[in-house]
Order: structure tokens, then C-alpha cells, then sequence
């Protein structure tokens, strides 16, 4: 069985982590949700984002998300691939000496990579997107080429891959964004 870290954290977008850490669950990964500084059973609290019309998002309390593994246990050579939540969390994330190592790991090891949101911001501290192509929720896209990468603005339904990596500009992209993880992690799905 393949194994997926999953980080996320306080405030991450909800539908950005209950949905694809379902999903992948749902297709037989182990996933396993981490936040630094918690532990197996400790809860992270959401919010949900919204497109209402307004210049940016709309900010409501999420629900509460249980973490399945401590993230004081994670071994990064355990894992198949990556996926980092967006949300508001990353923005303290990745000031995280352990999250940005991990994340360096897999980009030196050439592991897949999902990341989704403000979940770039979190790569673009990481130092691992220049010269590559990805996307993020618009407002990020400063930063991601602050950093060297390309940014790509696509649609909020889309999905951007580039090698080991998919991006995604936000929550309505998950079909796509999902789908394309199962294909670099070398998964197949038959209808």
C-alpha cells in the first residue's frame, strides 16, 4: 500500500483537507494528516473559503479535523508522495525548519508532489520552485515568481503539472487536481 504525507494545519482551508485526504483514502492510500507541534488525535481547526462576489474569499469557521499520525514521527523515506493543503496555514508552515526539509526531500528525491492554494507558499519557502511551471491561488502568484517559478493563471477548476508536480488555484479544482496526483503516483483507475 502506498503512503501519502499530508500536511496541513490550524486554519488550512477545509474542503483543501477533508476532501483530498478522503479521496485518497478512498483509492487505498494510507494518508497521514500532520500538523508540527501536534500529535495523533489532536485536531486542527478550518475555515471555509468562499467566492461570494467580493475582491477576495470570505472567511467562515470550518469544521474540526482530526490528525491520524504525529507529525514528530514522520520518517520522509516512509513516504510515496506528498500533498500540502492550502488555507492560511501555510503561511505559518513554512516557517517550520522540519516542513521545509521535508518538502526539499521530495523534490530532491523526485517524489510526487500536490500542492493546492496558498499550500505554494509553502514551496516557494522551500526554495524548490524555480524554473518550473506551477500555479496557486492568484494572490500567491507574486510569490511564486519571486521565487523563480513560472506562474501559470489558469481557471479556479484546473490543475497544473509539471513533472512531479500538481498545483491547483483552490477547493473547485479537486477533481482535477486529485486526478492528476493518481497519475503521477502511478495509480489506474478503470471505468
Amino acid at each position: 500500500m502506498k503512503k501519502v504525507l499530508f500536511l496541513t494545519g490550524d486554519f488550512t482551508e477545509d474542503y483543501e483537507t477533508m476532501v483530498p485526504f478522503q479521496m485518497l483514502e478512498m483509492v487505498g492510500y494510507e494518508v497521514h494528516a500532520v500538523c508540527p507541534d501536534k500529535k495523533k488525535g489532536d485536531t486542527i481547526k478550518t475555515a471555509i473559503h468562499d467566492f461570494e462576489g467580493g475582491q477576495t474569499y470570505t472567511e467562515k469557521p470550518g469544521h474540526n479535523f482530526t490528525l491520524n499520525y504525529s507529525f514528530d514521527s514522520v520518517q520522509v523515506n516512509d513516504y510515496d508522495g506528498l500533498v500540502i493543503a492550502g488555507g492560511r496555514a501555510p503561511e505559518y508552515l513554512r516557517m517550520n525548519k522540519k516542513i521545509i526539509e521535508i518538502v526539499q526531500y521530495f523534490f530532491t528525491t523526485n517524489k510526487p508532489v500536490a500542492a493546492i492554494c496558498h499550500g505554494i507558499q509553502i514551496l516557494t519557502a522551500a526554495d524548490v520552485v524555480k524554473g518550473r511551471k506551477l500555479t496557486a491561488y492568484p494572490a500567491v502568484g507574486p510569490e511564486v515568481t519571486s521565487a523563480g517559478g513560472v506562474f501559470q493563471s489558469i481557471p479556479a477548476d484546473g490543475a497544473y503539472v509539471d513533472g512531479n508536480l500538481v498545483t491547483a488555484p483552490a477547493w473547485p479544482a479537486h477533481p482535477k487536481f486529485i486526478r492528476e496526483f493518481l497519475k503521477i503516483m502511478g495509480a489506474k483507475i478503470e471505468i
